[in-house]
């Protein structure tokens, strides 16, 4: 890809910003090969199983799947658990890293996805938060307790994909009842949201320092849609708010963005990336 005027509008708001905020969406995943499951037929395209039940993405991503069956909701959280360790973060990755560290790792990673993929990268764990949780921790379904834990030492999940059934269960380490990830989910009230909630404290207080600081700061988004807004609503509100900042939406398909908040590259993620950085 050429550069254009817009990639050579970000690149001047990021050089002369003095602070970096990475805003990211499943769509950041999708170069390095994860599914974002957009649309119903994006999500059955990845589960063949789930479309011949005719389940959606909304009714698969529901906390009372671990207590009605617990093997077709590890079937699903287990094959995303699996896919995620063995992913590779794309190259945008390195250079979003590298972008903030210009920056004198004056940054902050703001995201929805819960598939860890920015630890994996090396950004600091302490400058990300995870909204939506992470699937790399666990919770027991009941909950028995408000403990939280690393699903480091749980093995991968053995999944019978022509039944899409899960093998091995999971269980809570306090209570031996069925464990599930530390994700919001859809009508979700069991969700134990401390982890996240500490992340998102640090991240009031960085924007605290920036606004207090009169910091220029670059907002760039990558990979959120519309379809749940949250991410996008984010950026947008703190690009309104804050005098000194500016919003870059990356985005190939929905990258829309009224001017006065910044600009909007209808591109994929990594390709506009390289674009930036090459510049």
């Amino acid at each position: 890809m050429q550069p254009t005027d817009e990639i050579e509008s970000a690149k001047q708001i990021i050089d002369e910003a003095n602070a970096l905020l990475i805003t990211a969406g499943a769509g950041m995943g999708v170069d390095s090969g994860l599914p974002d499951f957009r649309g119903t037929e994006g999500f059955w395209r990845e589960y063949p199983v789930l479309k011949k039940l005719g389940y959606r993405f909304e009714y698969m991503a529901n906390p009372k799947w671990f207590e009605e069956n617990p093997k077709l909701a590890w079937a699903f959280y287990g094959h995303r658990l699996n896919l995620y360790r063995k992913t590779k973060p794309h190259k945008g990755f390195s250079l979003l890293l590298q972008l903030a560290r210009k920056k004198g790792d004056d940054y902050f990673v703001y995201t929805s996805n819960v598939d860890g993929q920015f630890q994996k990268a090396g950004f600091d764990p302490e400058k990300i938060a995870e909204i939506h949780g992470s699937i790399h921790h666990l919770q027991c379904h009941i909950p028995c307790t408000k403990d939280i834990w690393s699903a480091q030492k749980t093995p991968d999940i053995p999944i019978d994909m022509e039944r899409f059934e899960a093998l091995e269960i999971p269980k809570c380490i306090h209570c031996d009842a069925v464990a599930r990830p530390n994700i919001l989910m859809f009508a979700d009230y069991s969700w134990i949201s401390s982890r996240s909630d500490t992340q998102e404290q640090r991240f009031e207080n960085w924007l605290e320092e920036v606004h207090k600081n009169n910091k220029k700061l670059a907002i760039i988004e990558i990979g959120a849609g519309i379809a749940i807004p949250s991410i996008r609503h984010a950026g947008e509100t703190i690009a309104s708010s804050f005098s000194n900042a500016t919003l870059i939406r990356i985005n190939p398909r929905e990258s829309d963005i009224d001017p006065n908040l910044g600009i909007g590259l209808a591109f994929g993620g990594l390709e506009a990336l390289e674009c930036i950085v090459a510049v």
